[in-house]
């Protein structure tokens, strides 16, 4: 396959992303949980050369979700489907679940396991990494103020 094809739920916001991939992690950070409504995240990371917007740019929104993160998200049906940060630019992270196909690599790790939820264990046995690990380096933020969530 050349490209894995991608799209949000309603098919108006859609990408292909060329192999290979960079990783396929599970994110369990506040912000992703947040942000999705899930006890984590599945992310696959992306050549920022190796992704392409194939339709909806019109429909395709970003928030802003800190100051160097936004996040992208369909604007009819409310899908997220992307994650951009300065924090590791040359990179674009979709949604393992917004891909359609099969890609070239399973789930390799949970990454800010330290932030998971107390009420959902994954049942794998993939390795799981705190917000110190090393490798996460890139991925560290200066904490924001917690507004009573």
């Amino acid at each position: 396959m050349s490209s894995y094809p991608g799209r949000c739920l309603c098919g108006a916001v859609r990408y292909e992303a060329a192999p290979p991939t960079l990783f396929f992690a599970h994110c369990h950070c506040r912000w992703c949980r947040e942000a999705h409504g899930a006890a984590f995240v599945s992310w696959v990371g992306i050549a920022a050369d190796r992704f392409r917007l194939v339709a909806g740019q019109d429909d395709l929104r970003w928030y802003q979700s800190s100051p160097q993160s936004r996040r992208g998200f369909c604007g009819r049906c409310g899908t997220t489907l992307f994650f951009a940060s300065t924090l590791c630019p040359g990179e674009m992270h979709v949604t393992r679940t917004s891909l359609r196909t099969g890609i070239d690599r399973g789930p390799q790790l949970h990454c800010f396991y330290d932030q998971h939820v107390d009420w959902a264990e994954p049942g794998d046995a993939l390795p799981r990494y705190g917000s110190d690990s090393p490798g996460l380096e890139k991925y560290r933020v200066v904490p924001e103020r917690d507004e009573g969530l």
